[in-house]
């Protein structure tokens, strides 16, 4: 089989494993044929929410949460990431987690249950603000909110304790929260500053939800580790994230999805996508082509971009950005894993990282088109084969 182990090609190779770590990844004897396989390292998506029912059967994304209890819901989780591995995505971050993700990381983590690798920021957001606004306003049950400094630091230090890896912001609001703008502003400076300071003292990653230009302004003026959909980014932005070198989620397919009302919506949110896209339509390409950093980020909830749609938003990336099918495969492999502090973990086929990798029908490194779920031969997830056959050569 031939081996494109994150960063380039390696030709034919073979690759072994012991338990969940990768031994070596040799190069091996060739004909000169083309081989019908290849191997590739798992995909990495930055940015999901896994708090959503997995069954299917309909159901009402935003009232599915409060009605179903905790305990069941971790269920869900980990049903959702066996379907992301399946897929051929080993490594996924959710952004707005609580117990439920936590529980179901940990799971995941020690083998108890097998699929995704699960990465978990917790959200300091305020009241009204965007993480606020998908509950009803007297429902008692509320996600954590933080409305001064003081509050900002204690929430990040109650989810350090709790073990998140990361902290989640809003420095604007969003297409489906219920009730708000995008260009509204959320949490004061001070807000925010308390924020970062405490969350990087701990160690943790901060990703910030922006979709303005503002609010893109704010995240970055505080020294944000990424940011998340970015619609508003303007050359304004651009010097700043490259020599930063700050990942940018850019989130396509679920805002076309939204926009396009493909799924069930309300009006105001389909308003709302339709403007963010075509705000994104005017500012993404050249970004890119500035040399922007965009990593594969979906805001996959299972719901309306499922665990799986991970490749077509590769392939939507190629098409946005200009780019060549290596560079696209990059920004969902190596590129995302060192965005997200697991370089050394899993992104790459590299003896001692994670034993994570898929072998599919095909050159995707050269043509993106053949990682496609029909291509899909088999999946390994940290040493376990999650799905398929592995082929004798």
């Amino acid at each position: 089989m031939e081996l494109w182990d994150g960063d380039a090609h390696r030709g034919v190779a073979t690759l072994a494993w012991r338990g969940d770590r990768i031994e070596s990844v040799e190069s091996a004897s060739s004909d000169g044929s083309v081989a019908e396989y290849s191997v590739i390292p798992g995909l990495i998506d930055t940015h999901v929410h896994m708090d959503a029912s997995a069954t299917a059967s309909p159901v009402d994304w935003m009232t599915w949460p409060l009605v179903t209890p905790s305990s069941e819901r971790s269920l869900h989780v980990v049903a959702h990431a066996r379907h992301a591995a399946v897929a051929g995505v080993t490594t996924l971050r959710d952004l707005s987690g609580s117990e439920v993700q936590f529980s179901a990381a940990r799971a995941l983590e020690t083998g108890l249950v097998s699929g995704a690798r699960l990465r978990v920021h917790g959200a300091v957001g305020m009241t009204a603000g965007h993480g606020d606004l998908f509950v009803p306003p007297h429902y008692p049950h509320r996600a954590p909110v933080a409305d001064s400094p003081d509050e900002c630091r204690a929430l990040v230090r109650r989810w350090a304790r709790e073990g998140s890896d990361g902290i989640k912001i809003f420095t604007s609001g969003g297409v489906l929260s219920i009730g708000d703008k995008v260009g509204w502003r959320n949490q004061t400076d001070a807000e925010i500053a308390a924020t970062i300071d405490e969350a990087h003292a701990l160690g943790m990653l901060v990703a910030a939800h922006a979709h303005s230009a503002e609010g893109i302004d704010i995240a970055l003026a505080h020294g944000v580790d990424s940011i998340e959909h970015g619609t508003g980014i303007l050359p304004r932005h651009w010097d700043t994230l490259v020599e930063r070198d700050i990942p940018v989620a850019p989130t396509l397919l679920i805002n076309d999805a939204i926009a396009e009302r493909r799924i069930p919506v309300s009006d105001e949110a389909a308003e709302k996508a339709r403007d963010v896209v075509a705000e994104r339509d005017a500012n993404f390409a050249a970004a890119a082509a500035a040399g922007v950093r965009f990593v594969l980020g979906t805001d996959a909830n299972g719901v309306m971009v499922r665990f799986g749609d991970q490749l077509e938003e590769l392939r939507m990336m190629r098409t946005a950005f200009d780019w060549t099918s290596e560079r696209t495969l990059r920004a969902g492999t190596s590129d995302a894993a060192d965005a997200i502090r697991l370089g050394g973990v899993t992104g790459r086929l590299r003896a001692g990282l994670s034993a994570d990798f898929v072998v599919v029908r095909g050159r995707p490194w050269v043509d993106i088109a053949d990682l496609d779920p029909g291509n899909i031969v088999a999946v390994v997830a940290r040493g376990d084969l999650i799905s398929g056959a592995l082929p004798s050569t």
